[in-house]
Parts: structure tokens; C-alpha cells; sequence
């Protein structure tokens, strides 16, 4: 194996021990991982192939990857045609534009930039009223029972709507919570690994210290909560502002490309143990 293989593997096998012990606690075994694992070498290899200009020939994607040709013709066979199918909006689609729009339109946050509780109707602005700004598709009553299922707004007596949080990050709801995770893990390790290759430069910095207290952790953490959400008003408001013009002023089928902003935290001790 070459120095470079090496260190990319290297790179890899550390980057997964969290997701292993993840799999591991929601039984996932590694026989099950294994053979989940062959599909994913063999979509990569058929889209290296293409994006390379070759023909991705079973003979090309069984040399590329490694996967046996059988292997190769069955999982083929299998191939799911979902995955050129576009997502429609469902509530939980609209739930994430929903608070989105709330925490950039200025007449939906307080003086101090945080979201105001809106009345299901009446005068701009209602919560019905931001729900059907975004799509008229869904009914509003479906959109607020997906964020009272996710525990991420509630509704009092006086059918007063109020967001429980600063950003679409659910609360309850173990597949969406896993799907976020998804999302934002896809991302963020997609722009690393095309930074390393220098085929782009995307935004992937962090700031790191270490002995540290436990005390000076926690204190550490709560300064970068303040960043973000300082950071995400910024960057949201740009985004819906990016995504309104874009509606307007650019042709669908230029309105092709997806982009993600995100932040973490994360503080553990020298054996790796969560702080």
C-alpha cells in the first residue's frame, strides 16, 4: 500500500470509531456493516468512473472498488431507482423552511433577535401566514404538528405558536434527529476530503486547545453556542435572502446547488471519554 493510501486509510479508519460505536449501540454489527459497505464502494467507483469520463462497465467498477463482479451484477440488479426520485415537500421539508423563514424575517423576532410567538391567523405576522409564504402545498395545521411532534415549538391555549429553538435541530424524533446527523456529517466530511485532494478550498477550520478543566470546558462550550448563534443569524438571513432572489430573477433549472453552514463542539478527556 502507498504512503498515500496509507495515511488516507489511516485518516478514515480513525474518523469512523465514533460511527462504529454508534452502530455498535444500535446494533449494528460489523458483518451487516460489511455487506452495506459493498454498495457504497460501488456507487463511488461507478461515480469516479463517470466523473472521469469512463464507462462504469462491471469489469471497471469491480477493478475500481474491489467488490467481486457477482457481486458487482447483483447489487446492480438491486439498485434502488429512489435515488433519482426528488423529495417532495412533506412537513417535516416544510418544517425545516418554516423555521428558517421565522428567524430571518425581522418582523417575526423581538427586539433582541429572537423569535416572537405568532398567532396561528389574523394580521401579518401568523404562523399560517409564514407557512403558506413558504408553500401553499401543505396545510399549515400538518406543518405545526410535525414541530410540536419534534418538540421544537409549542402551542398554548390562546393559539399563540412559540419556537422552542434557535434553528431546526429537533428534540424528539430519533429518525430525524439521524437524518440531520446524516446531512450535516455527508457535508462537512465531503468538503475535508476535497480540500485534501485540492480540488476546492471550502470553509473547514476549528480552534483547538487541550488541558483543560472540566470547569473550562463547559464555560468554552457555552462562549461557542453564543458564536453560533451570532453566526447563524448572519449566515440565515443571507441564505433566505439568496433563496427569495432565486426564486424570482433564476430559472429552475439553474437553481441546481445546495449549501450547508454548521458549527460544533465537542470536549473529551485524554481517554477519548466525553467531557
Amino acid at each position: 500500500m502507498s504512503s498515500r493510501s496509507a495515511i488516507v486509510l489511516a485518516c478514515a479508519l480513525h474518523v469512523l470509531r465514533p460511527l462504529a460505536r454508534l452502530l455498535l449501540r444500535n446494533g449494528v454489527a460489523y458483518p451487516a456493516f460489511a455487506v452495506a459497505m459493498k454498495k457504497v464502494f460501488l456507487d463511488a467507483a461507478h461515480d469516479e468512473l463517470r466523473d472521469s469520463g469512463k464507462k462504469p462497465t462491471d469489469s471497471a467498477v469491480s477493478l475500481m472498488s474491489g467488490v467481486h463482479r457477482r457481486d458487482v451484477r447483483n447489487l446492480g440488479r438491486l439498485a434502488e431507482p429512489a435515488a433519482a426520485e426528488v423529495e417532495g415537500e412533506t412537513p417535516l421539508n416544510m418544517a425545516s423552511q418554516v423555521v428558517a423563514r421565522w428567524l430571518s424575517q425581522t418582523d417575526c423576532l423581538d427586539d433582541e433577535g429572537q423569535p416572537r410567538p405568532l398567532p396561528r391567523s389574523g394580521d401579518w405576522p401568523t404562523f399560517d401566514a409564514l407557512v403558506t409564504s413558504v408553500s401553499s402545498d401543505v396545510r399549515p395545521r400538518a406543518v405545526l404538528d410535525e414541530l410540536l411532534r419534534l418538540g421544537m415549538a409549542q402551542e398554548d391555549d390562546q393559539q399563540q405558536v412559540a419556537l422552542l429553538i434557535t434553528g431546526f435541530v429537533p428534540r424528539q424524533g430519533f429518525a430525524e434527529m439521524a437524518q440531520l446527523m446524516q446531512d450535516n456529517l455527508h457535508d462537512h466530511l465531503a468538503a475535508a476530503s476535497l480540500n485534501l485532494q485540492g480540488d476546492h478550498n471550502y470553509l473547514e477550520q476549528s480552534v483547538f486547545v487541550d488541558q483543560l478543566s472540566d470547569e473550562s470546558t463547559r464555560r468554552l462550550h457555552a462562549v461557542a453556542a453564543k458564536a453560533w448563534r451570532q453566526a447563524f443569524k448572519t449566515v440565515m438571513t443571507e441564505a433566505q435572502a439568496r433563496f427569495d432572489h432565486d426564486q424570482q430573477h433564476t430559472a429552475p433549472d439553474l437553481r441546481m446547488h445546495r449549501a450547508r453552514f454548521g458549527s460544533y463542539f465537542y470536549a473529551a478527556d485524554k481517554d477519548d471519554h466525553p467531557s
